[in-house]
């Protein structure tokens, strides 16, 4: 139902500043009754970090900071849904106006600066909806004044483990100051050693994935995939916002400070994915994040070497059909191409889009 309503409600969300209608549009989901996940067509299923994800598209994080309607996202269609991010203590994030359209290229900015409810609020509602259907994994960061970053990552570690299906460390975020300071080689050593012992110690079966930032260079790229490697991340997802903005952007926000998301960051961001997957080929499962509008770009993404995608920007403008849009775009591109799995496609033109992305 909600599908079908969006082109009704657009304009009168659209006339409100973004943040407004987006917590308007949360709430709204919150309120839903609860229903298990829709059924897929079985060729959209993959099995990846040792879930079993009923189809790739995932919901990605920011869009459920404190996990209030998981449940509901999930029965929109999505494959997984990864709530957050959540830091220890609660923090009121920078001030507004903090989040921008950008309607005229498809994106949005925004410097919400991990505003959360902190990590006891997270932790009671995931505690409260254990054993429901469906993937969910939680997005996890550092308080912005705390005096010791890593133990906030092994703080929200300890307390969301067992949860959730996955822990998503987030070094990458570029509106918390000095966060992606966290993604040199030394510290993210140190970092993913302690999460990683943390979650142990929960004797969880959660899996622990690293977010990384569409700015890193090569040189980056190289030395995080090893730490990641070498610390036994289960997947990495590529890639966040971006503090770059390209020259083709038009409209009249583009000067604000923050992370770009959106149309904009897709070539950037899926070459990083294809270089990414050279690193670590199909040992390492990759999460494509990254100006997915449609199936073509979906598909694009998993070319380049994701075995699952996520979006959100999109939905601002093409609202939850866009989800359903997608799978049924997926089926026949692998009906036209006689594929029965996805698995098939996964980094086959990581070379390529590399260079031409």
């Amino acid at each position: 139902m909600i599908p079908a309503l969006f082109p009704l409600v657009r304009p009168l969300l659209h006339a409100l500043d973004p943040e407004t209608a987006h917590t308007l549009t949360l709430g709204a989901l919150a309120r839903l009754p609860l229903r298990d996940p829709a059924s897929d067509d079985p060729r959209l299923c993959v099995t990846v970090i040792s879930r079993q994800f009923s189809n790739p598209i995932g919901l990605a994080a920011g869009f459920d900071k404190g996990a209030q309607a998981p449940d509901a996202l999930l029965g929109l269609g999505f494959g997984f849904v990864e709530v957050g991010g959540v830091v220890p203590r609660p923090q009121p994030g920078n001030p507004r106006p903090r989040v921008f359209r950008l309607p005229e290229d498809g994106a949005v900015i925004n410097r919400f600066g991990l505003n959360s409810e902190g990590l006891d609020v997270v932790r009671a509602r995931l505690a409260a909806r254990k054993g429901r259907p469906g993937i969910v994994g939680v997005n996890i960061g550092a308080n912005k004044e705390s005096a010791d970053r890593l133990a906030d990552y092994v703080a929200c570690t300890r307390g969301l483990a067992g949860l959730v299906d996955f822990i998503t460390v987030n070094v990458s975020s570029p509106n918390t100051p000095g966060l992606r300071d966290l993604q040199g080689e030394a510290f993210l050593d140190d970092l993913l050693a302690r999460v990683v012992e943390a979650r142990d110690e929960a004797g969880a079966g959660t899996a622990v994935l690293l977010k990384i930032a569409p700015d890193l260079g090569l040189d980056g790229l190289d030395a995080m995939t090893a730490t990641a490697r070498r610390r036994g991340m289960d997947a990495l997802i590529v890639s966040n916002t971006t503090v770059a903005r390209p020259a083709s952007l038009r409209a009249a926000a583009r000067a604000e400070t923050g992370g770009l998301s959106g149309r904009p960051l897709f070539s950037p961001a899926t070459r990083l994915l294809a270089e990414t997957y050279r690193r670590v080929g199909p040992d390492l499962p990759l999460i494509g994040v990254g100006g997915v509008d449609s199936a073509e770009a979906a598909w694009t993404k998993i070319r380049a070497g994701a075995s699952l995608i996520q979006l959100y920007s999109a939905l601002v403008y093409a609202g939850p059909g866009l989800v359903s849009e997608i799978k049924a775009g997926l089926v026949q591109r692998m009906e036209k191409e006689g594929i029965r799995s996805l698995d098939a496609v996964v980094g086959r033109d990581a070379e390529e889009l590399a260079r031409t992305a």
